[in-house]
């Protein structure tokens, strides 16, 4: 198979009472690894299965719906996991906070601003802080599996940062209070997972 659910690598419990360990369980073992089956089964046989997650995103726009949705399924989910982890949340450091404050004034603001962004995507979708070309931050976000890696995103760009704001990262513990559980992720962003895709 071309592609594969990759571990998480930390425990399901390990992000409680943040994220419950039933959510990461499914989440995780029944959505991602569904995007991965699905992927694996849509591009069986092509030459797109020769090809990086990256690259397919990247020329998403040549591929047919089933590769889209869950080819960008199984890239969001897979930087997802990293960009979380146990004893996590704080703030930045080094380079990653001078350009967050450079950006967007201070962390305060960045982080209003992508919870704004998070909060505000109507119906399923992703909210993301990407480097774009000349190396700035920005906030964006993406209907469905849509990410800022594809050519057909409106705001183009390499995540460095992704919220998942789909129901099912959230609901068994949020319910419809979407604004709590952007406002929870903080205590588990792993910035230091962050700096370093910040840094590539």
């Amino acid at each position: 198979m071309a592609f594969t659910l990759p571990a998480l690598p930390y425990a399901f419990n390990a992000l409680e009472p943040h994220i419950d360990a039933r959510t990461m369980e499914i989440h995780h073992g029944k959505h991602h690894n569904a995007y991965v089956t699905n992927l694996n089964n849509a591009v069986a046989g092509k030459p797109e299965e020769s090809l990086s997650i990256e690259e397919i995103c990247k020329s998403i726009s040549k591929y047919p719906a089933a590769v889209r949705n869950n080819g960008g399924g199984h890239y969001n989910h897979s930087l997802f996991w990293t960009i979380m982890g146990p004893n996590a949340g704080g703030v930045p450091t080094g380079a990653l906070a001078d350009a967050i404050n450079e950006a967007f004034g201070n962390f305060d603001e960045f982080k209003t601003k992508f919870n704004a962004a998070a909060a505000g995507r109507f119906g399923s979708g992703w909210a993301w802080l990407i480097k774009d070309a000349s190396g700035k931050l920005a906030i964006t976000s993406t209907p469905n599996q849509d990410n800022p890696l594809m050519d057909v995103a409106e705001v183009k760009g390499t995540p460095v940062l992704g919220l998942d704001v789909w129901e099912h990262a959230y609901y068994l513990n949020y319910q419809n209070r979407r604004p709590d559980y952007c406002a929870a992720f903080w205590n588990v962003v792993n910035w230091a997972e962050i700096a370093k895709r910040f840094g590539k």
